[in-house]
């Protein structure tokens, strides 16, 4: 089971990006728990995940995410904003796989 996290400004899109991750890993057989937090649950969520993708839309704080993550061992991205924009759930699910190893 791997938990993802991405974390993005208010969620409405990335609450969408999140429906098409699970769809995906549906498809895959992956085993994932996949959710989507304002920055305002960063703290709150980071130590609950395996993996944090953060979203184009905030990635002025990639660089404060990605060490926070560091602290806590877990692995952190950006989402490419285009396959953010086309909703790509399989591309940026696989992205989370990776990141974790």
């Amino acid at each position: 089971m791997i938990k993802i996290f991405l974390c993005c400004a208010a969620g409405m899109s990335t609450s969408m990006v999140v429906k098409k991750m699970r769809q995906a890993a549906e498809a895959a057989d992956v085993k994932a728990e996949i959710n989507a937090y304002s920055i305002s649950a960063f703290e709150t969520e980071v130590k609950k995940n395996d993996v944090c993708l953060v979203a184009p839309q905030v990635k002025y704080k990639f660089a404060e995410f990605s060490k926070r993550c560091e602290e806590e061992n877990v692995a952190c991205g950006q989402i490419d904003m285009m396959q953010y924009g086309m909703m790509k759930g399989k591309e940026i699910l696989q992205q989370a796989i990776d990141l974790k190893g």
